[in-house]
């Protein structure tokens, strides 16, 4: 075993559930290289020292360039508003430390495209955060498509859709303004991301994008609220993804659906440990969707819990993403999803922008 240090910017939502990954990902996989909590950088020192204090870094402070010089800090992970990752992501590369971000991979196609270029120009791992499709469900999922589980794949119908926006008498907030925190730049990209790791490619969309609630009590909404995209897939599957932050009483709606010439699967993240297989076999009158509870015959189960069906969580999939960040940092291999992976989420989402513009049919930029 190996001790590695590990510098956080940020220290809220995702910045806890990193800190805890990084905590417990040696235990839970018997990792080489050991996490070392050496600094957590904030938007001020108090904060800094709270988050310090809460989840046992040995330094706080409150400028992420102190946590990037720091000798003591061997590799960073992002997990600031988006706006913030493409400066921190190129002071890491240009300091030689691997970089693990949170999506979406910048504020911007143009920072997205920027960090790519500056990853790839270092050598160095990198790695962007993409947890819902990493479930053992999902991994599964990817395995029965690989397989040909379902036969030839004709179309893919998939969603994020949550309601924390849902009251319209809600007060405006960071999230209303500024288009990478709209729904299409803060949703989006999870379902996005699940559907080219599913599907593969996309070779055009057709999109519509819309605020639904324009004002809210202390300002204006100047992003959106939901869009869907229509979309033809490489392989040509076709396809129809929607995104919603004010799809009243959806809690976590990252599912989808997938039909095949010889059978569909369901999942829904909010029943998060079980996939519905049909396989089009047998006698008609016998044919229906199976419940598969996941368990240690399936993807990265095993680790966390040796039986079947009791499950595992959302914090599960920010330690399994630590698992693979260790691995590529101990290895020097790309491990899925990089940030080219990243930009190719911004790609499509900033091509449903410009359909949704144009009123019709847009080919995706090939990377």
């Amino acid at each position: 075993m190996a001790k590695i240090g590990i510098g956080l910017v940020g220290g809220g939502y995702m910045g806890k559930a990193h800190a805890v990954a990084m905590a417990s990902v040696g235990a839970v996989f018997d990792t080489h290289l050991r996490p070392s909590l050496e600094v957590v950088a904030a938007s001020s020192d108090a904060s800094a020292e709270r988050y310090r204090a809460a989840y046992g870094f040995a330094r706080g402070t409150g400028d992420w360039r102190d946590l990037v010089a720091d000798p003591k800090v061997e590799a960073v992970v992002i997990a600031s508003p988006q706006s913030t990752h493409r400066a921190i992501a190129e002071a890491a590369f240009a300091d030689g430390k691997p970089v693990f971000c949170e999506k979406p991979l910048g504020g911007s196609l143009e920072d997205a495209t920027a960090m790519v270029a500056a990853a790839e120009e270092s050598g160095l791992p990198n790695m962007i955060g993409f947890n819902y499709v990493r479930t053992p469900a999902t991994q599964f999922v990817r395995q029965l498509l690989a397989e040909g589980a379902i036969g030839d794949v004709t179309y893919f119908r998939g969603e994020h859709t949550e309601d924390f926006l849902g009251d319209r008498n809600l007060p405006a907030n960071w999230r209303t303004t500024g288009r990478a925190n709209g729904c299409m730049g803060d949703l989006s990209p999870h379902m996005i991301n699940c559907a080219l790791a599913l599907m593969g490619p996309m070779a055009e969309v057709s999109a519509r994008i819309e605020t639904v609630h324009g004002t809210r009590p202390g300002g204006v909404v100047d992003n959106d609220d939901h869009g869907q995209m229509m979309v033809r897939f490489e392989n040509g599957a076709m396809g129809h993804l929607y995104f919603s932050r004010i799809a009243t009483g959806r809690k976590m709606g990252y599912a989808y659906e997938i039909h095949g010439t010889k059978g569909s699967i369901r999942f829904d993240q909010e029943d998060q440990n079980a996939v519905y297989l049909y396989r089009a076999e047998g006698p008609e009158a016998t044919r229906g969707f199976t419940k598969i509870l996941t368990g240690p015959e399936h993807p990265d189960y095993l680790p966390f819990c040796q039986g079947p069906g009791h499950g595992t969580g959302y914090q599960d999939q920010i330690i399994i993403e630590a698992r693979d960040f260790l691995r590529a940092i101990e290895t020097g291999d790309a491990i899925w999803p990089t940030f080219r992976d990243g930009l190719e989420v911004s790609r499509v989402v900033d091509t449903a922008f410009t359909a949704a513009e144009t009123g019709g049919w847009v080919s995706i930029p090939q990377i």
